[in-house]
């Protein structure tokens, strides 16, 4: 792939926890003025009233102040502004929550419309097909389909940690963010249509969908996983799960069985897969991120959905011929996992109650039978 050194602006779409927290700094360390789209009027009127913001990096007990600077902010309201921006910039990436997508594929749209030149967008989604996804809600908007065969929608793996700042913190400052000291950013290179600007923090990948696997199998299950076991065993913080010897052997175990699945399809070499498992277990157990049990178990349907992080773990080891017995136990768990206010909870109660666990373990998460009575404890 061919590179540029051409610096110039970078559009990130979000200015949330991976827009400011990963993405963002990724494109100010390479050298671009960063334009942030978000409709948070604190958070917009905090980047445009000092153009910085502050990242506290934390790693253990130590806590480090970096000021990232060169940053503007575009109100996500103005179609008009943010198509200009979309229309003008070198780069890009969209971090908005799959929710949100909708809503903003028709102010892409008008600003690809506008573009004279091809463009990469890195699309930093928690979801499984991400760059697809986008492509197709953005394509609904635009007349002439040749025109997205300029436009690189690009998979990226997001494997920073952003933790939530105290609602003291966030008042102060709303714009201030907290990230662990990890900066690494996977790019899916296959998926690249011109050429782009060189970028710090990245790895250029090819299979993409190795590095997918891994972030949703090996690091989002085990993650959560800590979250469902450290609630059963009445923990508040993840850390505090993870000092937990039981529930460490546990999420290991775990997570070791998609390492071997992951190593035996791809062909990869499991001592480097097992040295990237034991380093995010470590990282779990960051005093410092203040990650709560309730954020990371969050959402239990859809971390139970099928191809999502635990059954999509299971069918690849099923696939694979590799024991996915470990994983069961985080699945008994999840079900019994509650959380104030998550909706999500209230709905898996609601069928779980209406199916019974077995019942509903096969029809909504696609278990087999003998499985899903395991789980039912």
């Amino acid at each position: 792939m061919k590179t540029s050194t051409e610096k110039r602006t970078a559009v990130m779409y979000g200015a949330g926890k991976i827009g400011r927290g990963f993405i963002g700094q990724v494109f100010h360390d390479s050298g671009f003025e960063v334009v942030f789209i978000d409709i948070d009027k604190d958070v917009i009127s905090a980047i445009n009233k000092r153009n910085s913001y502050t990242q506290l990096i934390i790693d253990g007990e130590s806590v480090q102040r970096r000021e990232i600077t060169a940053v503007r902010a575009v109100d996500g309201r103005n179609k008009d502004a943010v198509a200009r921006e979309i229309a003008d910039c070198c780069i890009m990436a969209v971090s908005v929550g799959a929710v949100v997508l909708p809503h903003i594929a028709p102010f892409l749209a008008h600003g690809l419309a506008l573009r004279m030149k091809s463009l990469n967008i890195l699309v930093c989604e928690n979801l499984v097909h991400a760059p697809d996804v986008l492509k197709g809600l953005v394509a609904k908007h635009i007349d002439d389909h040749a025109n997205l065969d300029h436009v690189g929608f690009v998979g990226a793996t997001i494997g920073r940690m952003v933790p939530v700042v105290s609602n003291e913190e966030r008042a102060s400052d709303p714009a201030l963010i907290a990230v662990e000291s990890f900066c690494t950013l996977p790019i899916d290179v296959d998926a690249v249509v011109t050429d782009m600007p060189l970028l710090q923090h990245t790895i250029l990948c090819s299979p993409f969908a190795f590095e997918e696997g891994k972030k949703l199998y090996i690091h989002n299950m085990g993650h959560a996983l800590s979250a469902y076991f450290g609630f059963l065993h009445g923990f508040e913080f993840v850390w505090q799960a993870m000092e937990d010897e039981s529930i460490y052997r546990q999420v290991r175990c775990a997570m070791s069985a998609t390492v071997e699945a992951l190593a035996r399809k791809y062909n990869e070499d499991r001592t480097c897969l097992t040295a990237y498992m034991d380093d995010l277990l470590s990282r779990f157990g960051n005093k410092g991120l203040g990650d709560r049990i309730d954020r990371v178990g969050g959402d239990p349907m859809r971390k139970l959905a099928p191809g999502d992080r635990l059954m999509g773990a299971i069918d690849l080891c099923k696939e694979q011929g590799i024991d996915y017995s470990p994983i069961l136990p985080g699945i008994a768990a999840a079900l019994r996992f509650d959380a104030t206010n998550d909706p999500s909870v209230s709905m898996m109660r609601e069928r779980v109650n209406e199916q019974g666990i077995v019942g509903f373990l096969m029809e909504f998460c696609g278990l087999l039978k003998e499985d899903a009575m395991q789980c039912n404890v």
